[in-house]
């Protein structure tokens, strides 16, 4: 079953290309090299022994990749979804492993980052994405170098930066069908020659295709969202800089439609219409928003110290009504959600390097609080069922890793080791009651918690250069994910008790290679992860909303990641990605000790999924630069509930293209040009071709003007000059 997505754009944007850069892709002269900061510097992602998927700002465009739900159709081996209770509730799930609740106590097992802050909650993860340099997809156990600790895999949404010197603006406009409307506007204001500030703002308007017959909205699923971003940089001396963003979005979307389909191998038919039943159907209200401030100083050539302090707050309220098809007055069933929060998170890092540049590292500390409250009001056919809920967490973590590039073997072996210290502090109260029809409130659960863990998860990688175009690596992970507090506990001592950290620890091998004078990129990383004290949830089968989580038992997860990216000719290039997955339950004991296996399954884990896409940019015509995508990506079917094997769904595709037309009538605008009034300096190293030099400990060719040196590639496009 395939799907098509399509879109009429009409842009007028922003673009810093380097005539150098440029020249050399217009030529044909290979791929451009793609620039990650995963280990907290910038290298190419060729040299970093990581399963790593990276989208730049074109990519994304590309793919329309506008919000994190976007990204499970472009990244193989991961999937989004929203969770049942609202659309605002993204679940992301890495090589089959991911939370499939929205528990406001329970951690995620995918951590979500953005310019380096932990985003705590996966309430309003839906919003979109304002003004992204681009995305990071970091795949298996981030033990050592990121503030939560994370069993699946970290996700880094990385924002672009005001431009020193550069007064421009950018226009985006798309139209489509379901009366889609989306705008984008953005303005970089300089100030100086030391400072300037960008501002976006984002509006997205889009009908839901189910149409309610009930009272309230006219269709399940609308999107109303807005975003606005605000940053500001400023650079007084070469050695600091200092960067905040500001951020906030609201979504006003109403409730996801939600049908009730036969069970496996029987298919349903969508509906069209249905009916929200005795209950009006409300638009949401989600406001997200945080503040970021990065200080960046340059000690020396060989120090950089670096502090993100981060804060964020959460007001989610999302209401959810379930009564598809025809209205059904004696089953009423609906849901009205709060989640209120707020968290603080400081990083202080130390990056830097040693005895001649043959040992890299980086070092610091890291301090993490949230608190708030929810609310879960569900009106059943047993009655009105309200719970209050309520945490408290602090976090503090030691971590640090280096890189050592030994002088023998031609400095091609490259050896990592590296820790990460944690300590969790949870508290955790919850009170939930049901009031039958007619009949007295009565308490069904009451309690409180308070615990602490400690964890230590150490890291070590082994790199060799094969030649200047290919490396292989081996790599073993420790990772955890702390415990907590149930509210859906079924009883109130079981929710004092809680559950316990799980912790799993991961085995990955890869290769990483360049054929062709750079034309053809192959990747590969196969990879095995071992889980003990796994937390999985036991369902009440008689109360979908009571089920305890436990530290049940023994988990395997193991598979291969491949990636393949072609330059067919100037401006044509292909690109396939496939994932493979196959996690399976080896122990599942339930409370009363009773070996429960057979009845579980890993959910939202597809065994096969992959990604086709083909972009090419043509010359300069009379007309402008023609640019045109397609892309296709595919996903094997999957279990939608761990301990029912009944419910599946079925494998699906993505079909999307887009066309655009840029540098209109000699303009710099289009479907991908700067409107600006002065163009962006960059800094090349004035020094002749040198054939294979040297960059961060790996080998890599430079272009033929010299190469741009870290900290600037920190900061401008993906690619090598």
């Amino acid at each position: 079953m395939a799907t098509a997505a399509a879109q009429v754009p009409v842009v007028a944007q922003a673009a810093q290309t380097d005539p150098a850069a440029q020249k050399a892709d217009e030529a044909g002269s290979g791929l451009a090299d793609i620039v990650v900061t995963a280990q907290k510097r910038a290298e190419s992602l060729q040299d970093t022994p990581i399963s790593i998927s990276a989208l730049d700002a074109s990519a994304l465009e590309a793919k329309r990749v506008v919000s994190l739900a976007d990204l499970g159709s472009a990244i193989p081996n991961m999937q989004v979804s929203p969770h049942p209770n609202s659309g605002t509730t993204l679940r992301v799930t890495i090589r089959g492993i991911g939370e499939p609740t929205a528990t406001q106590t329970r951690d995620n097992s995918v951590a979500i980052y953005v310019d380096g802050v932990y985003v705590a909650k996966g309430q309003g993860l839906a919003n979109e994405l304002a003004e992204l340099e681009r995305i990071e997809v970091l795949r298996g156990p981030q033990g050592t170098l990121y503030g939560r600790n994370a069993t699946a895999g970290a996700i880094n949404f990385i924002s672009k930066a005001p431009v020193l010197g550069d007064f421009s603006g950018q226009q985006n406009l798309t139209f489509g069908s379901f009366s889609e409307f989306r705008s984008r506007t953005s303005v970089n204001i300089p100030f100086g020659e030391t400072a300037a500030a960008e501002i976006t703002y984002l509006r997205v308007k889009k009908d839901g295709f189910v149409r309610n017959l009930g009272p309230g909205e006219r269709h399940f699923g609308d999107v109303d969202r807005q975003a606005v971003r605000a940053a500001l940089i400023w650079k007084p001396i070469d050695a600091f800089e200092a960067r905040y963003t500001y951020d906030s979005s609201w979504i006003d979307d109403t409730s996801p439609f939600g049908q009730a389909v036969p069970l496996y191998p029987a298919e349903g038919k969508l509906s069209r219409t249905a009916s929200s039943g005795p209950f009006a159907l409300l638009p949401g209200n989600t406001q997200v928003q945080g503040h970021n401030l990065t200080l960046t100083y340059d000690v020396s050539s060989n120090l950089t110290i670096k502090s993100i302090t981060g804060y964020r707050r959460l007001d989610d309220q999302t209401y959810q009504v379930y009564n598809p098809g025809p209205v059904r007055a004696f089953l009423p069933f609906s849901n009205a959600n709060s989640t209120r929060g707020k968290q603080f998170s400081e990083e202080l890092q130390l990056i830097g390097d040693l005895f001649d540049n043959s040992v890299k590292y980086v070092g610091g500390l890291y301090y993490f609080s949230e608190s708030g409250y929810g609310d879960d009001n569900s009106q059943m056919p047993s009655g009105f069922n309200p719970r209050h809920l309520t945490w408290d967490n602090k976090a503090y973590a030691v971590f640090g890793q280096a890189t050592w590039t030994p002088g023998f073997m031609d400095e091609r072996l490259h050896i990592t080791v590296g820790a990460r210290w944690s300590r969790d502090e949870r508290e955790a109260t919850v009170r939930s009651t049901r009031t039958p029809p007619g009949g007295a409130t009565v308490l069904v659960l009451q309690g409180s918690g308070k615990k602490g863990f400690n964890d230590f998860s150490p890291t070590g990688t082994i790199q060799f250069d094969i030649n200047q175009d290919a490396n292989v690596y081996a790599k073993i992970t420790r990772g955890y994910r702390t415990g907590g507090f149930n509210p859906t506990a079924s009883t109130a001592a079981t929710f004092a008790e809680g559950f316990k950290p799980e912790s799993l620890m991961s085995y990955e091998a890869g290769l990483k290679s360049e054929f062709f004078d750079r034309r053809i990129r192959f990747n590969l990383a196969a990879y095995c992860s071992k889980y003990k004290d796994i937390q999985t949830n036991v369902f009440d089968p008689l109360n979908p909303r009571i089920f305890d989580i436990i530290n049940a038992g023994k988990a395997v997860t193991q598979g291969v990641e491949v990636d393949v990216t072609a330059l067919v000719f100037a401006g044509m290039t292909l690109n396939a990605s496939y994932g493979y997955t196959d996690p399976k339950y080896k122990k599942v004991v339930d409370l009363g000790g009773n070996d429960i296996t057979s009845n579980f399954h890993f959910q939202h884990a597809p065994k096969h999924s992959y990604t086709l896409s083909a972009d090419y940019k043509s010359p300069e015509t009379p007309v402008g630069i023609v640019e045109a995508n397609v892309n296709y990506a595919w996903q094997d079917k999957y279990f939608g509930v761990a301990s029912d094997p009944r419910i599946i769904t079925l494998s699906h595709g993505l079909l999307g293209a887009r066309l655009g037309l840029s540098n209109v009538a000699g303009i710099e605008g289009g479907a991908r040009g700067r409107l600006g009034t002065q163009p962006h300096q960059r800094q090349l190293l004035p020094e002749p071709f040198l054939g294979w030099r040297r960059a961060g400990g790996h080998v890599r060719r430079t272009a033929q003007h010299g190469r741009r040196p870290e900290h600037e590639i920190l900061k401008e496009e993906v690619r090598w000059i």
